[in-house]
């Protein structure tokens, strides 16, 4: 045990483990004497971070799963150039968090954690809640930025679109850990993909 720890790198050290320990086994059956027992840190210097363990969850979702939708979603999504390359090239390089690799995918943590806890901790909602409005304002952020530069047709809602565009990728992560074929879900992949396509402005009627 390391005795000599920043405090700031305990807290780290804890989320983490925390995180991983939550997309393991899920929040209800994740142990707390294994997020000790992995890194080393004492019952103590937990409490003296985190009230108790649902308020070591809330700290995942606030501090980990928020940045990491902010990170690999919202900031590649606000790249100048054409808004559907772009979308569709930020939606290729997170495939492998979606698509099964051959083996049983655990799906998206956000989404796990909502499944499981939304309906009965309203704290996780809420937090769940902010961080899924944080990545749909993303996706209808860029569709609206297209409408603007004349690129995407303007007979279609961003913020509905966007909605679906989530609630898709968050359907085909489920599916995939019910499957280790990787082909079904990289068919359901190129799908929305052309539905993607579908809101280019016809060059024709381009401005």
């Amino acid at each position: 045990m390391n005795t000599t720890r920043d405090p700031d790198e305990t807290r780290r050290t804890l989320l983490e483990a925390a995180a991983k320990e939550i997309y393991e086994v899920g929040f209800r059956s994740a142990s707390v004497d294994r997020i000790l027992g992995s890194t080393g840190v004492t019952k103590g210097a937990l409490y003296h971070h985190f009230k108790g363990k649902s308020e070591l969850g809330y700290a995942v979702v606030d501090e980990l799963l928020a940045h990491d939708v902010l990170e690999r979603w919202v900031k590649p999504l606000a790249k100048k150039g054409d808004p559907i390359e772009v979308l569709k090239a930020t939606i290729r390089a997170q495939a492998a968090c979606v698509v099964a690799d051959g083996n049983h995918a655990k799906g998206c943590p956000l989404n796990n954690l909502s499944v499981e806890m939304s309906q009965i901790d309203e704290g996780f909602r809420t937090r769940i809640e902010l961080v899924f409005r944080l990545w749909r304002d993303a996706f209808a952020n860029i569709l609206r930025r297209g409408q603007q530069q004349g690129t995407l047709r303007v007979d279609f809602d961003p913020e509905r679109t966007a909605l679906f565009l989530l609630s898709s990728l968050e359907g085909i992560a489920s599916m995939a850990k019910n499957s280790p074929a990787s082909e079904i879900d990289l068919s359901a992949l190129e799908l929305l993909y052309d539905y993607i396509d579908r809101f280019r402005q016809p060059k024709t009627q381009a401005a």
